[in-house]
């Protein structure tokens, strides 16, 4: 189950189980715990301190404290005095944020969207159990094990919490489909379901390929390399690696991708912790599978952590074209402390630096307003607002120089796409107005649009004024009120939205973003570059 989407080491890496991350809402998760270390007479006196406070809070304070819930907000603010990656999970949290990241859960595999108050099945996941049973795309879930769960004011949460469940367990759901009278039953058997970190792999042109990976999961390097060997196959000599977004994950995921551009030797990142315990070297082994290929990695400043780490060691290593906007820079190693309670701690323990010796590291006190104040200053359309200290200049390979201190420059900048930027199409957006039509459309039409298959489909399919004035009334009636003009300003934005939404219901997931894409504008400018090779000039800079 899913809501809709937007869409062994060997001993010269690093061989702890470290995840790079930018806190809770990457959906972040280690997967390890490590044995307590002793404790120290400075660590024992605050301990007994705070139990002696937790204590009178107990005993004496005017009314009932619940000393479980102050503790877990202690342990939080203290961590929130460490650096903004440092977090506390409880049990329950711990569950939620570690599936995006462990390549799998268990559930009925449902994809699901929530429209109107009401649980929609998107679509039955290929060779689960809710599509064995036969659940269909459009059918209306009112009940799961007797329990009303439409029109209750549902949150995503909710159905997680109604419908994942341990592998080999029951689940009854009511089910309310089109033309149908009565509510159907079905008993669903939980399973393990996959999930996937790479969002596309496709031909772009002739010998170009495009990759696009959202996070960095357990199998992510899996899902790489398969998707490599397949557009290999497909004629690919070029390959376009999309990092844009991408908030990080594992550290052993992005080494494994570095890898297979780099040849034996390349250095790919090193850690340096408090006392040595963390210090570690990642050099690249034999036989990558894209060693000799062109590449051109796409970032921007939603990219993150071991999105910086794969940009930065094929930068360093003067192996790739690095396209698009300066990245988030998150230049911090995590890893994850099991309490006794099933609860986490995530604790800094190192800093990485890329092969040339840089922090990308961005100062602590820049997090709170660093993206309105990269656009306040100009920093997403002109590359020259970027300013760099001196002191944290460093040579790639080739001699080319590079810096630290905040992110990763690309080394071809592209300004921000204002057309992105529709207020309009943001409300609609959250009142999940457009992927809505986007649905019932691809229900209404999915027979005929098949039938015109997807290459026609890509170069002919529009969507019409009509299409849109119908987008506009629905959101209407839902409390987003009616912005026409932001509408005929930012058109490219929803129509090719809706197009690829459509894409998406018809054919599969991946085929949202050839058609998306046809607006990414970091992309299209890229393309190009290719004839330039190997030249790294700098453009644009």
């Amino acid at each position: 189950m899913t809501d809709s989407p937007q869409p062994s080491n060997t001993p010269n890496q690093i061989s702890l189980p470290l995840v790079l991350c930018l806190g809770l809402a990457g959906g972040i998760l280690i997967g390890t715990s490590l044995n307590k270390p002793a404790q120290s007479d400075e660590v024992n006196q605050d301990v007994q301190k705070f139990k002696e406070v937790l204590s009178v809070i107990k005993n004496d304070y005017v009314d009932e404290a619940e000393t479980h819930r102050l503790t877990e907000s202690a342990i939080q603010h203290m961590l929130d005095e460490l650096d903004p990656h440092s977090n506390y999970l409880s049990a329950e949290d711990k569950v939620l944020a570690n599936e995006d990241l462990q390549g799998n859960f268990e559930g009925i595999g449902i994809e699901f969207n929530i429209f109107h108050d009401t649980l929609v099945v998107v679509q039955a996941m290929a060779g689960g159990p809710s599509e064995a049973v036969g659940l269909k795309s459009g059918d209306k879930i009112i009940k799961v094990n007797d329990t009303n769960i439409a029109g209750v004011g549902l949150t995503n949460r909710d159905v997680q919490k109604y419908l994942k469940g341990p592998k080999g367990t029951e689940v009854k759901i009511d089910v309310l489909r089109r033309n149908v009278a009565d509510l159907l039953t079905y008993t669903i058997i939980r399973d393990k379901i996959p999930q996937y970190s790479m969002d596309a792999a496709y031909m772009l042109a002739p010998r170009v390929g495009y990759i696009k990976i959202r996070s960095f999961a357990r199998t992510t390097h899996d899902e790489f390399v398969q998707a490599l060997d397949r557009l290999r196959k497909e004629g690919m000599t070029r390959l376009v690696l999309d990092l844009q977004d991408n908030p990080g994950g594992f550290l052993d995921q992005a080494i494994k991708i570095a890898d297979e551009f780099l040849k034996e030797g390349n250095k790919i990142v090193y850690t340096k912790g408090q006392r040595g315990t963390y210090d570690e070297d990642a050099v690249a082994t034999a036989g990558g599978a894209f060693e000799a290929g062109e590449v051109i990695v796409l970032v921007n400043e939603g990219s993150a952590s071991a999105s910086e780490i794969v940009a930065g060691a094929l930068q360093d290593n003067d192996r790739a074209l690095i396209v698009g906007r300066r990245s988030f820079g998150k230049g911090l190693v995590q890893r994850s402390f099991e309490l006794e309670d099933a609860s986490e701690v995530r604790l800094t323990i190192s800093r990485y630096y890329t092969p040339s010796g840089r922090s990308i590291q961005k100062p602590y006190g820049d997090y709170a307003s660093d993206y309105s104040d990269r656009f306040k200053r100009g920093e997403l359309f002109h590359a020259d607002s970027v300013k760099f200290n001196d002191s944290l200049k460093f040579k790639t390979a080739s001699g080319r120089t590079v810096y630290g201190g905040g992110g990763i420059m690309p080394d071809y900048f592209v300004p921000l796409d204002t057309t992105r930027n529709s207020l309009y199409f943001s409300r609609l957006f959250a009142a999940n107005i457009l992927r809505e039509y986007a649905f019932n459309y691809a229900e209404k039409n999915k027979e005929r649009l098949r039938a015109m298959t997807f290459k026609t489909y890509l170069n002919d399919f529009a969507i019409t004024d009509a299409q849109l004035e119908e987008v506009v009334r629905m959101g209407v009636a839902s409390g987003v009120k009616a912005d026409r003009p932001d509408l005929q300003k930012n058109k490219p934005l929803f129509t090719t939205y809706l197009k690829a939404e459509i894409a998406r219901r018809v054919w599969d997931n991946e085929s949202f973003y050839p058609v998306f894409n046809t607006t990414n504008e970091v992309l299209q400018k890229a393309i190009p570059l290719f004839d330039n090779f190997p030249v790294l000039d700098r453009q644009g800079m």
